[in-house]
């Protein structure tokens, strides 16, 4: 896809996002509209990958570590032809396929994610077995800011240029809101560039709504000879005016009102 189709993409996945939250009146809108914009880029353009040939050995892997942004990776996998858009509309339904944090029941779900903190740990692992293996696939993993209060992320984000994983890109969701808030509020993460330059990374910043920077990022980052870290400055709820960068909208579906808005906002 070209810029105007990837911008057009993530416009319409936004509304899904939207439709399948309020259908099932749970999950997390605000925190999967920050980051579609990046995971339209990666599943769209960047990534390679065969929703008919799920387990080929050869695939990119993308982990979605923030598990809980779970309808934005299903809208992606949807469209992708991974599984029918119908399943949309039976997230976190009883015996429907969606759940509420990602599965590897899931077609196109690399690993089960929710517990935050784990995604680098296992992307590591799959980055350093694909050296070992001699392939050249390529292993993306987002975490989402407030994520990087837990311990274990760092352990991980010191590993990966201990073992030279060039074949790891990070990305960051830098939305600055997490469960309890502003996130500035509960633990400062700045100067968060010079953190991971400190451990070996290449840094990138970048608008992470802005597609041209965020393709060439991704580019970037796939043939840098260091981890490349992607710190991709977002905004909560992105694309529906009356939600974004809203504190008391995590984890909540959107109003009637707020749902009117979004469609006319997302036609």
């Amino acid at each position: 896809m070209n810029i105007k189709q990837l911008e057009q993409t993530a416009k319409q996945l936004r509304r899904n996002i939207v439709e399948m939250t309020n259908i099932s009146q749970s999950g997390h809108p605000t925190t999967s509209m920050s980051c579609i914009d990046i995971m339209t880029a990666l599943y769209f353009n960047e990534m390679k990958h065969n929703p008919k040939k799920t387990e080929d050995p050869n695939r990119d892997r993308f982990i979605l570590s923030k598990g809980h942004g779970a309808p934005a990776l299903y809208v992606c996998l949807a469209e992708a032809g991974y599984f029918p858009k119908e399943e949309l509309k039976h997230l976190r339904e009883i015996n429907h396929l969606l759940q509420g944090h990602p599965s590897r029941s899931i077609p196109g779900v690399e690993i089960a994610t929710g517990s935050l903190g784990q995604g680098l740990s296992v992307g590591n692992g799959i980055a350093w077995a694909g050296k070992l293996d001699k392939k050249d696939y390529h292993t993306y993993v987002m975490f989402g800011d407030g994520e990087l209060h837990e311990g274990q992320c760092w352990e991980s984000i010191m590993a990966t240029p201990d073992f030279e994983l060039d074949n790891v890109t990070l990305i960051i969701d830098r939305n600055r809101l997490q469960n309890d808030g502003w996130i500035k509020d509960e633990k400062q993460l700045e100067p968060l560039d010079k953190k991971f330059e400190a451990f070996g990374w290449t840094v990138l910043k970048i608008d992470g709504h802005n597609m041209q920077e965020i393709l060439k990022a991704l580019k970037e980052a796939r043939t840098d000879k260091k981890p490349t870290c992607i710190i991709a400055n977002t905004i909560k709820g992105k694309g529906v005016k009356s939600i974004e960068n809203n504190p008391n909208m995590h984890g909540k579906p959107l109003s009637k009102e707020q749902y009117e808005e979004a469609m006319k906002e997302l036609s």
